[in-house]
């Protein structure tokens, strides 16, 4: 407390009271909170909107013609480009500056890189979408949209590499920051791959779209390289905790992500029947190192939430292997468009956004002004209904795609359905909680 009174009272270049000293920690812990409730929006509308409502509308069509290719690829591209940067990317960045300025007693650049890191991260994924969708000027805004998320994050990136740890005489960085670190590398990639396929296709291109076999790779490198090293980072951190689980075998859980890395790498340059081996290999590894599966040396921690949330994390992860499992599948036979997208549902569905579903109700009221969680019954509802349409969406897209049974199309809109009315639900029981007091205004 005292070394917090030092810088403070440094910025301000006079000495304070203690009770000044308070107003002014709890004014910036409150900038933060509504910083990171803005982000956290930001990214439930990138969500509803242009990420889950225009996937169930492609589904609808496509399931009404009974043809997967029978959608604009530029549509699809655009929904999976929301979903993944504008949903799950924005979470992430808020939550990022929320942490980092907090350990830097509230640097006043660092609130200002934050805004304007959401200016320019937001416009460059709606512009990403609006031209997918509409193809208006997309020579120009496709290239425009990529440079504004590439210079969003090296504003992220530069206040996230500023911050020092308290304990500087630690040597050795947790596990876990190392696999952050290596997901932060992922998505600079991701987003400095995308700023070169945008500046390509404008040049010499004739739509907006990605060439399918190179949007295949890149999908490996946004969800394997970039999100599922992240969700495994923060695994390892919280995980534990509110789990009650054994310590994580950390030099373990770097093999699975270096595993891992080989995979993304092998899928990039086109090898894909051994980048598929090597992904199962590295999420198989990744749950023996965070030991989900062994007993528990304590109770869960489930005070504020449903207590069905161990349970759904621990299927997050099993549909992380269903995914790399189907991957395998989709590389050894010839056709397999139906078994490649099921793969992909099961990954971003199943195990992502499960992921947040669950974890996500833990920590953001605390976050934001150290609220309450609106409703544990809804979020439950969510977590329900977001795996009963992810387990339809899986088995009847490779059921009716391949063509082992023409009375699974039928079901491809239930689950898109049901699928968007998980995560309104989600988003409605967050934003609920977001409008409540807080419930301490304690630093």
């Amino acid at each position: 407390m005292a070394a917090r009174a030092t810088r403070i009272e440094t910025q301000v270049g006079r000495s304070l009271t203690p009770g000044e000293i308070f107003e002014i920690t709890r004014a910036r812990e409150t900038s933060l909170s509504r910083l990171l409730m803005l982000y956290i929006a930001t990214g439930l509308v990138f969500m509803l909107l242009p990420g889950t409502f225009l996937g169930v509308w492609n589904l609808l069509a496509i399931s009404s013609r009974h043809a997967a290719n029978s959608i604009s690829a530029g549509w699809i591209q655009a929904h999976g480009h929301a979903q993944i940067f504008g949903w799950i990317g924005t979470f992430i960045l808020g939550i990022g500056f929320y942490s980092i300025p907090k350990l830097r007693r509230m640097n006043p650049f660092a609130l200002r890189a934050a805004w304007l890191c959401w200016v320019l991260w937001t416009s460059g994924v709606s512009l990403r979408w609006l031209t997918g969708v509409y193809q208006w000027q997309w020579r120009v805004v496709l290239p425009l949209s990529a440079a504004l998320e590439l210079l969003a994050f090296v504003i992220f990136f530069h206040s996230v590499s500023g911050h020092r740890p308290e304990d500087s005489g630690k040597q050795k960085l947790d596990e876990w920051v190392g696999l952050v670190i290596v997901a932060a590398v992922g998505l600079l990639l991701t987003l400095l791959v995308n700023l070169g396929a945008a500046l390509f296709l404008a040049h010499r291109g004739i739509s907006p779209d990605l060439p399918t076999q190179f949007d295949q790779r890149f999908l490996v490198l946004e969800t394997w390289g970039f999100l599922v090293p992240f969700v495994w980072g923060f695994s390892a951190k919280w995980l534990p905790i509110f789990l009650g689980l054994r310590p994580v075998r950390g030099r373990v859980l770097l093999l699975a992500v270096a595993v891992n890395s080989v995979g993304v790498f092998a899928a990039m340059v086109g090898w894909m029947k051994p980048a598929v081996l090597l992904l199962l290999g590295g999420i198989l590894v990744a749950v023996w190192a965070l030991r989900f599966f062994e007993r528990t040396q304590q109770p869960a921690k489930v005070k504020g939430v449903h207590a069905s949330f161990p349970v759904f994390v621990r299927l997050a992860y099993v549909w992380a292997i269903i995914a790399a499992a189907l991957g395998i599948w989709a590389n050894s036979v010839e056709g397999s468009h139906g078994i490649r997208g099921a793969s992909r549902h099961a990954l971003t569905v199943g195990f992502l956004a499960t992921m947040v579903f669950s974890v996500g109700p833990r920590i953001l009221p605390a976050f934001s002004g150290m609220r309450l969680l609106f409703s544990t019954k809804l979020m439950f509802l969510s977590l329900l209904l977001l795996g009963t349409g992810c387990l339809l969406r899986v088995s009847s897209e490779i059921l009716a795609y391949q063509g082992f049974a023409g009375w699974a199309w039928s079901w491809l809109p239930v689950s898109a359905v049901i699928e968007m009315t998980a995560v309104t639900i989600f988003a409605i029981n967050l934003l609920v909680t977001f409008m409540g007091r807080p419930t301490s205004q304690s630093v």
